[in-house]
């Protein structure tokens, strides 16, 4: 990889496996080129014009980066040509046509998607069932929404609809009285302050240019690297604007070199770390709101454009293994076995794989052959689910590329038709840790059949990696392989020229080496917005008690009774600084515990199960979890490093109980 001085910028040139060395600047594709109708290899397109890759982009070698052979992008191209060669063996794919939204349907989408659809429309009229959720953004999320709900207000009145419009500055009256607090309550300087300890001029990473287009490059796993810890407790999208303030006032230095050797690392929170899964539904929908508004306020305050997609749906197989959508696919096996989360198949080619060994040298990266890839997938669909295919008779590298088949023939990407070209627009963030910030509320917002699935991927890719010393297979070499299975509706779907279709590569690649490197962080929801939820929770109480105090008063109740039933129910006999835990599956079915500075969420499991006899005290060990529920929470799961006193003191009236994970 070379840079070439231009007056536009600076040309990245690549190597070309053929030998045919060239300067990706230059040789464009065509404009005019149509797209052919019957493409094999991408089952889903994106309403723009498209055109089809008939070789890799030239890529030239320059003296100066032969130690960069693993980041030459060879990989990637080779695997795009493995692709195109067991597509032309398989049958044709209807295509899933993105449809291009009318004016301000995407924001009327967004509005609904965010869980504020009765602002506006026919559902519109008061609108403070959702003012106790706008009370809770921080300032950037609320412009986030006041520009949707103005889009939207605008399309209607253009469209004469007969509905009751609100007026934005109505809506967001609340906001302008507490644009000075964040979400806490606190003066936003010192959240500035508090989030300037986590940024650093590290986070700036030094760049290419290609043309007009800046991408983070990757970085050899052996070079030393520092952590820091990433910021969850403050609003992503305000970072993003302390940051920017901050940079006007103290100009930035020159990009540092070292700073794509900045590694980021979970910060140690002492009330407890929220992964995916640990929240009760309903908490969970509520983050998922939250989600999609930060994301939308943190690309606004970028400058970066993000629109979702919504797939026009088309027939697609009701049974099968392949070309089938993940939900139905899932419905399939959850009759065979109840409570299943990932697909069979799926599971089944990843156990083949590992049964080979995960020492085999190119695993991934090697295909296996055509022909019989596709015999094995009819072979398949025909006796997948009587159990009579015979495994042994599948190679591990034949296995490999069934399973890299199964995630591009999906009918809809698993990255989801809404949210791939938000995925891929990440490569378009200025830092590293902003990138991290994204994927991390994109990987919230997947629905759940696609999240899951996605983990189970990730998490074999890593093993995959743990053993890179004999397979040759580092993070970035299975990035490289696996990005185009990943993105390759974008990488093969988008007409461009070829030297935006090196962009492409790399920063698709750039982005599956984060989601793989950084997989414990994506799947954590952030402090703030677990805190978000808390308020929401909180807000929601006062107002259910206040309509129960006028309930009761107008049943002629004793209303000084209830105030005082209410109030005895949170002291319960329990003396202070105790807490009462329950655990009713357990031989010890309650116990009262002192709080003390150091006790943890394990202190507290660890005292029930030595109460269990040494069987079911084996068994019991990592089936069971200690839950926080009710107070300002539904029910939450809390890791074992979770500080007791500091969480009761963040959620006093909530109850504690000892029980499994619900399937």
């Amino acid at each position: 990889m070379s840079w070439l001085s231009s007056s536009q910028g600076v040309v990245l040139t690549a190597y070309h496996p053929s030998g045919k060395d060239q300067a990706v600047g230059g040789n464009h594709g065509k404009v005019g080129e149509e797209a052919t109708p019957s493409r094999k290899y991408g089952q889903y397109t994106m309403n723009q014009e498209v055109t089809k890759v008939s070789e890799k982009p030239p890529y030239d070698r320059s003296s100066s980066q032969d130690s960069l052979d693993e980041l030459s992008m060879e990989d990637y191209w080779t695997e795009l040509e493995n692709i195109k060669k067991s597509s032309e063996n398989r049958q044709d794919q209807e295509v899933v046509v993105v449809k291009e939204p009318d004016e301000g349907e995407l924001e009327e989408e967004w509005l609904k998607e965010a869980g504020l659809s009765n602002l506006f429309g026919e559902s519109a009229g008061d609108p403070q069932e959702s003012m106790v959720f706008l009370s809770t953004l921080t300032r950037t999320q609320a412009a986030a929404v006041q520009k949707r709900v103005e889009t939207v207000s605008q399309t209607l009145r253009k469209k004469n609809k007969q509905y009751q419009i609100p007026d934005v500055r109505d809506i967001f009256a609340q906001q302008t009285e507490s644009k000075e607090k964040a979400p806490d309550g606190t003066e936003s300087q010192s959240v500035r302050t508090n989030e300037n300890k986590y940024q650093g001029k590290d986070d700036q990473a030094s760049s290419l240019v290609v043309g007009e287009k800046e991408l983070i490059p990757l970085v050899p796993e052996e070079a030393p690297a520092s952590e820091t810890d990433i910021n969850l407790e403050v609003s992503f999208a305000e970072q993003a604007v302390n940051q920017k303030e901050s940079s006007k006032e103290k100009p930035q230095k020159s990009r540092g070199d070292d700073a794509p050797l900045l590694n980021f690392r979970l910060p140690k929170d002492k009330t407890g770390t929220t992964k995916i899964g640990d929240l009760a539904p309903q908490d969970m929908k509520k983050v998922c709101h939250l989600a999609l508004i930060e994301l939308t306020a943190l690309y606004d305050v970028l400058g970066v454009e993000l629109k979702q997609q919504k797939a026009v749906k088309i027939k697609t197989k009701d049974s099968g293994l392949f070309c089938i959508p993940l939900t139905l696919l899932l419905e399939q096996d959850q009759r065979k076995v109840p409570g299943t989360r990932i697909p069979l198949i799926f599971q089944k080619l990843i156990s083949r794989i590992e049964e080979g060994g995960l020492e085999t040298e190119g695993l991934l990266r090697i295909p296996g052959a055509a022909i019989r890839i596709k015999n094995l997938c009819q072979e398949l669909e025909a006796k997948f689910y009587e159990g009579t295919f015979n495994w042994e008779s599948v190679k591990q590298h034949d296995a490999a590329s069934l399973l890299k088949l199964f995630i591009r023939e999906l009918p809809q990407p698993l990255l989801s038709v809404e949210y791939l070209k938000a995925f891929q627009a990440v490569q378009n963030l200025p830092t590293k840790r902003q990138q991290l910030q994204a994927l991390n509320l994109l990987v919230i917002l997947l629905p759940d059949a696609n999240r899951d699935t996605l983990k189970a991927l990730l998490e074999f890719l890593q093993r995959v990696i743990d053993n890179r010393d004999k397979n040759k297979m580092t993070t970035m070499n299975v990035a490289m392989v696996m990005a185009p299975n990943l993105f390759m509706c974008h990488a093969l779907g988008l007409k461009c020229s070829e030297q935006r279709e090196f962009v492409m590569a790399a920063g698709t690649a750039n982005i599956m080496h984060l989601l793989i490197k950084y997989q414990k962080l994506l799947w954590t929801i952030p402090k703030f917005i677990v805190n978000q939820v808390r308020k929401q929770n909180t807000e929601n109480h006062k107002k259910d008690k206040k309509a129960m105090k006028k309930l009761l008063k107008k049943m002629a109740y004793d209303r000084e009774k209830y105030e005082k039933q209410d109030k005895s129910t949170n002291d319960a006999d329990i003396p202070q600084g105790v807490i009462r835990v329950q655990a009713p599956h357990l031989s010890k079915v309650s116990m009262a515990i002192q709080l003390t500075e150091e006790l943890k969420a394990s202190d507290v499991l660890a005292r029930f199960l030595s109460q269990e006899s040494g069987i079911a005290q084996t068994l019991k060990k990592g089936e069971v979890f200690l839950y926080e529920i009710g107070g300002n929470i539904g029910e939450r799961c809390l890791d074992e490093d979770t500080y007791m006193k500091d969480l009761y003191q963040l959620n006093p009236n909530a109850e504690w109980v000892i029980k499994s994970k619900p399937l």
